[in-house]
């Protein structure tokens, strides 16, 4: 038998899991798996969705096979459990489902997010899985002070937020489920092209090429807005297979189980099939991963802009004050000043990028106040993880530029 485990990555090729994948698979190097297993519903060839120069590498790997699926069929998640003929089960999964799309209705949140994952987790513990990592992007409202460790409750936003948090719950109470959660801070990176950091500097570079101030709202941006690399992201989820493979569920929630609050409509939970009542106790090992750059919104609009030769400023009160309270009726006013300039970009790079997606475009869950802060000291004290890349500075951000150009998807003027 082979010392290397094989594993299976459900989702997020339009988020973090082409990075791990990478990371488990890379393109020069040994693996860190023996065989790799990738499911989601997008196509790779052609692709339906952003996959960046490298994934397409580590897709020719001869332990790396790419499976088209539609996940909410649970016959489907089923068979991409069954190791093809002579191949040893597998026994890591790494679960990125979940729709991130901020203005999805709830029946799309319960059906694309909560329902996937379960279907996903209840088959992961009936196969006796070594390790379950599900990844939890920021869909919380940090308070503006305190820790923010994994004890801190922090509230879900809006009806994104509320799923995710509840697919936790649901996630924690499968019994026999190795489960691990992994919760991030705001993603950037090569390749990355979601989020609310990345939109942010694609907004930056253009006003660099306008030559121009960036102005924001939410004066005077004290919040705390904190970052990581996607390759941390990447790394950090194999530390946490690693790590809940080598002790098992018992000791892992004795170590670093922390309870998982309910925050829904209690009526909820005799409507959604598999949702777990209000008063269960729901508890699974949590842990916050984010770098060591800490910085407030004010601190990483200097940095970013000061990359992109530019500097950072803030609307006025009266700007303010109507995006405080209609903040629909802004949104085009500020994207005026700036989408048709990334245009300008595009297409007057050399060579010219006639299919880009990045895009300078800001949406309403993008211009809203956003406090991300997620203390990552028990990640690094409990199961040993170093950040390989532990701030966001000019030497990151021109990596991942380089890169993005590289495959000309990033204007080169």
């Amino acid at each position: 038998m082979s010392t290397k485990p094989n594993a299976i990555i459900f989702g997020g090729l339009n988020t973090c899991s082409r990075a791990l994948a990478a990371l488990l698979v890379p393109v020069e190097g040994e693996s860190l798996v023996n065989n790799l297993r990738i499911v989601d519903k997008y196509s790779v060839n052609p692709a339906t969705t952003y996959i960046g120069a490298e994934f397409p590498q580590v897709l020719q790997k001869p332990n790396v096979e790419y499976r088209q699926a539609n996940l909410t069929i649970p016959a489907t998640v089923k068979t991409c459990f069954d190791p093809p003929e002579g191949q040893e089960p597998y026994t890591y999964v790494f679960d990125f489902t979940g729709e991130i799309q901020w203005d999805r209705p709830e029946k799309i949140q319960i059906s694309h997010t909560f329902n996937i994952a379960r279907l996903i987790g209840l088959e992961a513990a009936s196969r006796r899985v070594k390790a379950y990592v599900r990844i939890q992007h920021p869909f919380y409202e940090c308070k503006e002070r305190g820790n923010h460790d994994e004890k801190e409750e922090a509230k879900p936003e809006d009806v994104l937020g509320i799923w995710w948090h509840e697919t936790l719950r649901m996630l924690a109470c499968i019994p026999g489920l190795n489960l691990v959660i992994l919760r991030t801070a705001l993603v950037y990176g090569p390749y990355v092209d979601y989020g609310n950091l990345m939109n942010f500097i694609v907004v930056a570079a253009v006003y660099g090429f306008m030559k121009q101030p960036m102005k924001a709202l939410w004066s005077p941006g004290k919040h705390a807005a904190h970052s990581v690399h996607v390759d941390d992201v990447a790394g950090a989820l194999w530390a946490c297979a690693e790590w809940m493979a080598g002790i098992g569920r018992t000791e892992a929630d004795a170590i670093a189980g922390e309870t998982i609050i309910f925050k829904n409509e209690k009526s909820k939970a005799k409507e959604v099939e598999g949702m777990v009542p209000p008063d269960v106790k729901c508890i699974a090992p949590l842990f916050n991963l984010e770098d060591d750059s800490q910085y407030s919104m004010a601190e990483l609009g200097k940095v970013v802009t000061s990359f992109f030769g530019t500097t950072f400023e803030f609307h006025n009160f009266m700007m303010n004050t109507v995006a405080k309270f209609r903040i629909e009726e802004v949104v085009e006013e500020i994207n005026e000043a700036h989408v048709g300039q990334w245009t300008t970009m595009i297409t007057t790079s050399h060579p010219p990028i006639p299919n880009t997606n990045y895009t300078a475009y800001m949406n309403e869950y993008n211009l809203k106040r956003h406090v991300v802060a997620f203390n990552a000291s028990k990640l690094k004290n409990v199961i040993g993880y170093h950040l390989r890349r532990p701030k966001l500075c000019a030497e990151t951000l021109q990596e991942m530029i380089d890169k993005l150009k590289a495959e000309n998807s990033w204007p080169n003027l």
